[in-house]
């Protein structure tokens, strides 16, 4: 005798697990350092005319109960997990007051990311190599007042790739390159959501610049995960 599977047993076999989000935050534990006042920027003749008051530079952005922002939240060990980079919608990083918006950025392998230049001055954006070896090739492109977007992509993963103006000699950026799209960048909150995630045990990692990097082991169910990091001060 045949053994006979209900319809609707079948359509349950078909239908892949349901994705999962993953939420957290991440806090940082001590004093850090002071903010240093970019007084090249306020001394300089042009872009000292777009601000008002000498800005400061934001390596550590810490919220009033030691929320950090700008730490980079990585999941590692997903399945079949790969860079969607060339479909993905553009990253942008603008030039604002002679500074990098925003400061820290994450994109995938083969994203677009447009560069806008919204000053009334000439820039140039200077992708340099933490690791000359591994890292991405090198770009280096002037950008005039008012010019189109200049677009980069990366083909290779890299941590904190950096963007400098050589013109104006105190402007970062730092762009995360991730080979896949779980990932996410903490808010002014120091929270962050990872949506898209098969239920599962994972390695997630938090990595800031100046604070340096955490690891902590995470189980999803498909009703989702947490996690919580504290980064030290340093």
């Amino acid at each position: 005798m045949k053994r006979i599977i209900p319809l609707l047993a079948v359509a349950a076999l078909a239908v892949p697990a349901l994705a999962a989000e993953l939420t957290g935050k991440v806090t940082l534990k001590g004093t850090p350092p002071p903010e240093v006042e970019i007084t090249p920027l306020k001394n300089d003749a042009n872009c000292g005319k777009l601000v008002t008051q000498t800005p400061k530079t934001i390596h550590y952005v810490v919220g009033p109960n030691g929320e950090l922002a700008n730490t980079v939240v990585i999941v590692k060990g997903v399945p079949d997990a790969k860079s969607t980079g060339a479909s993905a919608t553009p990253a942008v990083i603008d030039q604002k007051a002679c500074l990098y918006v925003p400061h820290i950025l994450a994109v995938q392998t083969g994203q677009k990311i447009l560069v806008k230049n919204s000053d009334p001055v000439l820039h140039n954006v200077n992708t340099t190599r933490p690791n000359a070896v591994e890292g991405n090739p090198q770009q280096n492109l002037a950008q005039l007042a008012g010019a189109p977007d200049l677009t980069f992509s990366f083909p290779k993963p890299e941590a904190f790739l950096r963007f400098k103006c050589d013109v104006h000699p105190w402007m970062f950026a730092y762009v995360y390159v991730v080979d896949h799209p779980y990932f996410a960048v903490t808010g002014t909150d120091g929270t962050f959501k990872i949506p898209n995630l098969p239920p599962g045990k994972y390695t997630v990692e938090a990595h800031h610049r100046k604070g340096g990097s955490v690891t902590r082991e995470v189980e999803i169910t498909q009703a989702g995960g947490t996690v919580e990091f504290s980064i030290e001060a340093k």
